[in-house]
């Protein structure tokens, strides 16, 4: 609780911020700590360096039990644990290969970057584990011919591998392509999510690249002897047992089903519509960054003494560790701050050490509260120390959102700015509201008056010289001490200079060594003036600083909009700007207005090349929006925004449900064109059954592959520690959507298939056989 010297470390770009933070820790407590002179103490204010490796000890936690979920699932499945070693080691090799690239683009392993290889791991493995799922199907049934009829062990797993090959590859293809969106991406945003793009694309093209290598040559190693049935395998038993019945029963309903895949879509857009938006999802810092803005003319001991007040308020909390308050600015061109403007760092205890139910937005509200209550005439601002830095850098704003007001006048500026500061108080949401004052600042002005001065020989710059000595104080000579240098500072004591009075007594040297009172020669007089001029475009402009609470950006903004435009009313020659975080929202949704149609139009292409048939495209498609029926209500439930992060989210479901759909076409065409050859496709009874067959028979690979997906993807949604916040925002949607996805695998998908070729081939076959 007193006044300290603080100082910042400032980074290069491009530079690793862990590994510099850490030399910089080394050095001090090396060379700057033992040189201290006593009683000086250094002590940490903020350490971006704790974040950045609790986040990264969170991802790596999650990466580790998703691949141990991922390889359980494959054992429980296969019920073969030399076949399940397959996709066991392919997963990890696929992750070293996807972190070598990291290094060697220069990726650095933060949030981002582990959560790309998060999302994909359980997707990595699916193509090995239909790769194996196949190969053991086609060694079961070359096991059940007589031993003189059976071929090479090594002939058959590469019939296996051909006949599932290329849809694989192509599933990948799109997976890697789905992803071109953000890629897309540009400033913040892009910046942001390019490196999980990264990793993620890395990820899945590595374990494309081994399930046609790798996962061959461990194929032909491991799956030896004999190979246990599929109905031997009880967990498979029981999913044929529940699945067969159903799937005899939706082929029986399949119209309505489809009826009612098509309303379950079409009932999802309420939902959708009462989501909330907003442009980043957050990220806890584990600091928190308190900014109050007191109204212009406060001196330095006021503020000081407020800052004191306030952090001892701070202090009381059992969560806060400590308090480290600045009012005004640095000696920087790039820190324009006011006197009136502070910034207070408030470094947390660990949660388990926080009261029981506390979570940092219930602290923030009581703090805020707590704040108020004791201190008067100051607007409260609560974020985090990394969020306000980009904040303030991309828009000049610190708060989520902020009202610029441009014109010619800084007087009718102010005006304005305190119309709109009392409209949005009255909005829904608004925790606090601080429009700049910029035309209330107060001046002593000193105004010379010529002919006095003329009088007594004097000058404009000799009266200018004695008015600086005697307020602001010169500098007249330097102090050498050792090595060290210090500049003398001369000016007359407080007690000579703090009123007008006492400074119209100021004695001015003239040229005949007469002294005379700066009365005589100026007019000493206060003045209203602006406090701080700011330019935009070539215009002057002052900000409304807005601090919401419970509310998304998105709506606050709609209501916050309507508010001001029916309640202000701008003059000629002046304009109002919204501005705040929400606009990097506005830009990306703009950007992937036209990137994501171009991307489904390639993903399309993709979809042709595999098939060669334009229904099955269609059908593919289709499941892209039935999955948002899960996705957007699993988002409702969690009350969740729809954010960019929110987005990817989806942008990786797109991929993953193109993959789940080539996979469960393939399946029922293999079982349609077998039954075809065969000349036992004469009727809806005979498509029903081959359907089935194909269906059920197959069901053991898409259920792991679904399961490997959400299974791998559980353990971040359940986890809590640094960093999860934003991977949750990602994963979310790929939950629900996988759910709503393997309904539609399993159900839809046989249900669409038999209407597609009963009304395209067999119909027309059967007709012409009747007739014969």
């Amino acid at each position: 609780m007193g006044d300290a010297a603080g100082g910042i470390v400032v980074v290069r770009f491009g530079e690793s911020v862990y590994d510099v933070l850490n030399r910089v820790k080394e050095l001090i407590k090396e060379k700057v700590q033992p040189a201290l002179p006593e009683g000086v103490e250094l002590v940490v204010t903020y350490d971006r360096s704790t974040l950045i490796k609790h986040s990264v000890e969170t991802l790596s936690e999650k990466l580790i039990e998703e691949s141990i979920i991922v390889s359980l699932v494959c054992i429980v499945f296969l019920f073969h644990v030399r076949s399940a070693l397959v996709a066991i080691i392919t997963l990890p090799l696929a992750v070293l290969m996807a972190m070598a690239a990291m290094q060697w683009i220069g990726l650095s392993s933060n949030i981002m970057s582990l959560g790309g290889i998060a999302i994909a791991v359980g997707a990595m493995v699916d193509a090995a584990i239909v790769m194996i799922e196949n190969a053991l199907k086609h060694l079961e049934h070359e096991q059940s011919k007589p031993p003189e009829q059976r071929r090479p062990r090594l002939e058959v797993l590469i019939e296996a591998g051909r006949e599932v090959g290329p849809s694989l590859f192509f599933s990948l293809l799109i997976i890697t392509v789905s992803f071109l969106p953000v890629f897309a991406l540009q400033d913040q945003e892009g910046r942001l999510f390019k490196p999980l793009a990264y990793t993620k694309s890395f990820s899945m093209g590595f374990a494309a690249l081994l399930s046609i290598t790798v996962t061959q040559l461990l194929m032909m190693l491991l799956i030896r002897g004999k190979i246990l049935p599929e109905e031997k395998n009880p967990v498979n038993r029981f999913l044929v047992w529940i699945y067969l019945p159903i799937a005899k029963l939706v082929l029986k309903q399949r119209y309505v089903m489809v009826a009612i895949a098509v309303f379950a879509t079409a009932a999802i857009i309420p939902i959708y519509s009462r989501l909330g938006s907003e442009f980043m999802p957050p990220l806890w810092e584990e600091t928190i960054l308190y900014m109050p803005a007191t109204l212009p003319g406060s001196s330095i001991q006021t503020m000081k003494q407020l800052i004191q007040e306030q952090d001892k308020i701070l202090m009381d909390f059992p969560e806060v560790a400590s308090v480290f308050a600045k009012s005004g600015r640095a000696e920087s061109a790039t820190d324009p701050a006011p006197l009136e403007m502070v910034e207070t760092v408030i470094n947390l205890k660990p949660p388990d050490q926080w009261r029981k139910g506390m979570t940092p937005d219930k602290l923030i509200g009581e703090m805020d509260r707590a704040l108020k209550t004791k201190l008067i005439g100051s607007s409260n601002s609560w974020t985090m120390p990394i969020k306000a830095r980009i904040d303030m850098l991309s828009t000049g704003i610190r708060t989520p959102i902020g009202v610029k007001v441009f014109g010619p006048d800084l007087a009718e500026i102010g005006k304005i700015l305190s119309q709109v500061e009392d409209t949005v108080r009255t909005v829904r949401g608004t925790r606090s509201a601080f429009a700049e004052r910029v035309s209330q600042g107060y001046y002593l002005d000193f105004d010379i008056n010529r002919e006095a001065i003329a009088r007594y020989g004097l000058s404009v710059m000799d009266v200018q010289e004695v008015i600086q000595a005697a307020v602001g104080g010169a500098n007249v000579t330097q102090t050498i001490e050792g090595r060290q240098r210090y500049p003398v500072n001369v000016r007359y004591g407080r007690e000579l200079r703090d009123s007008p009075e006492k400074l119209r007594r100021v004695l001015v040297a003239t040229s005949t060594g007469v002294q005379v009172p700066l009365g005589e020669l100026a007019e000493l007089r206060f003045v209203d003036g602006p406090t701080l001029i700011k330019s935009e475009a070539a215009q002057l402009v002052g900000y409304v600083y807005v601090d919401i609470v419970d509310r998304d950006t998105g709506s606050y903004m709609d209501d916050a909009r309507k508010a001001v435009a029916d309640m202000v009313k701008l003059p000629a020659g002046y304009r109002l700007e919204w501005s705040g975080s929400f606009e990097g929202m506005q830009r990306a949704g703009r950007r992937l207005m036209y990137v994501i149609p171009i991307t489904l139009a390639l993903i399309t292409v993709l979809l042709y090349l595999n098939a060669r048939s334009l229904a099955k495209v269609l059908i593919v498609l289709v499941s892209v929006p039935f999955s948002l029926v899960g996705a957007f209500l699993l988002l409702w439930l969690l009350g969740y925004n729809l954010s960019v992060g929110v987005w990817v989210g989806i942008i990786a479901l797109a991929g993953v449900d193109a993959e789940i759909g080539i996979v469960m076409l393939l399946y029922l065409d293999l079982a349609y064109e077998r039954w075809k050859r065969e000349g036992r496709m004469n009727s809806i009874g005979d498509l029903e059954a081959a359907v089935i067959e194909g269906a059920v028979q197959r069901v053991r690979p898409q259920i792991m592959t679904v399961l490997a997906i959400l299974m791998g993807l559980l353990p971040i949604m359940w986890s809590s520690g640094t960093g999860s916040d934003v991977m949750k925002r990602i994963a979310a949607p790929m939950v629900g959507g996988i759910v709503t996805t393997f309904i539609l695998g399993l159900l839809i998908y046989p249900a669409i298939y038999v209407i597609w070729k009963w009304w395209s081939e067999v119909r027309h076959s059967h007709k012409i056989k009747g007739a014969v």
